[in-house]
């Protein structure tokens, strides 16, 4: 079954987050990364349709944007929604800070921190850069407060296969993590593989609160 995206709200403060009203307690997957790391054209290619804007401006974007993700055709909606996508703002591009909310609205770090229906963190890194320090402080700080999070490496396209090795080998060094997934929104490289860790993450979100999941095909 596909999935039909509707745009929720943006939030600018944690009294706008949506409500377990509006969300029915569907699994929430975030996506985060430095400014200019692709984070709307992978969110585009996951959905299948132009629902996260791209601006010319890295890091204009000042809001969550949450949209939820229907089973069913427009006017045929399952009213439970069986995702929730949230977009968040980017971070890093102007300088790195000493701490990734110091640079954030202050409403970020409450939502990555304390929000119950967050399922996974889908943390972007830029796989034709080097490891930089704010995604480094960004992974560091899901470490310490136990969030469930994935490093995806974005752009891989524009890599040969070998390069590509090379920089998703520094990023795991760099980021102390065992795994890296790249992707690339402009030819759908793996895109079905983030697909596959997010079906499983909000399914392990599910069982935890014993909400049944109507499962995800993309």
């Amino acid at each position: 079954m596909r999935l039909t995206p509707i745009f929720l709200l943006s939030a600018t403060d944690v009294s706008h987050f949506p409500s377990q009203a509006k969300t029915y307690g569907a699994p929430e997957i975030a996506f985060l990364g430095r400014s200019n790391v692709g984070k709307s054209s992978l969110i585009n290619a996951l959905l299948g349709s132009k629902q996260a804007h791209t601006s010319s401006t890295p890091g204009r974007t000042r809001a969550i944007n949450f949209f939820a993700l229907h089973e069913g055709q427009p006017g045929r909606l399952k009213p439970r929604p069986a995702l929730i996508f949230a977009d968040l703002p980017g971070y890093g591009y102007a300088k790195i800070s000493k701490s990734i909310s110091a640079e954030w609205p202050s409403f970020i770090e409450p939502y990555l921190r304390d929000r119950g229906s967050l399922a996974l963190a889908v943390c972007l890194v830029d796989s034709n850069i080097p490891p930089q320090a704010s995604d480094t402080q960004l992974i560091q700080f899901f470490r310490e407060t136990g969030r469930p999070f994935l490093v995806v490496a974005t752009k891989a396209d524009r890599l040969s296969n070998n390069a590509l090795a090379k920089s998703v080998a520094a990023l795991k060094r760099a980021h102390e993590v065992d795994e890296v997934l790249p992707v690339a929104a402009k030819n759908q490289t793996n895109i079905h593989l983030l697909w596959q860790q997010i079906r499983t993450r909000a399914a392990d979100y599910d069982e935890t609160t014993g909400t049944s999941y109507p499962g995800v095909e993309r």
